[in-house]
């Protein structure tokens, strides 16, 4: 399958070729997004926003303000895999496959509620 899975253990959702993965920050109660595209057999962020500064969330000097959120585009590597953290102590992820945007154990029932989870390529089929 060529496509973008979320992975805990046992449970995996396929989501497609793009993803974008949305998450409130603990502390400063503001949104931060991030766009992923499946790029051969790893993860390419394509782009990055956020709605606010401070704790850690500084944008880099290059983003562009626009739409209430400082817009940019991380100059990483394609990635294997991004590592998230479920917990219940924070508001879940929002993952949105095309329109699709879902609270991250609504892709995955029975998610546990402390675990960590993988955004990574869809691991072959047996």
């Amino acid at each position: 399958m060529n496509a973008i899975c979320l992975v805990a253990g046992l449970l995996i959702a396929p989501l497609g070729e793009t993803v974008t993965l949305q998450w409130t920050h603990s502390v400063q109660k503001t949104l931060w997004a991030e766009d992923y595209r499946l790029q051969g057999n790893a993860l390419k962020l394509t782009s990055a926003r956020v709605q606010g500064t401070g704790a850690g969330m500084e944008p880099p000097l290059d983003a562009v303000y626009r739409a209430g959120a400082w817009h940019y585009t991380p100059p990483l590597p394609p990635l294997p895999a991004v590592t998230l953290r479920h917990s219940p102590y924070v508001a879940p992820y929002t993952v949105c496959a095309g329109a699709d945007c879902r609270p991250m154990p609504a892709w995955l029932p029975g998610l546990p509620a402390d675990t960590v989870v993988s955004l990574q390529p869809c691991p072959p089929s047996p």
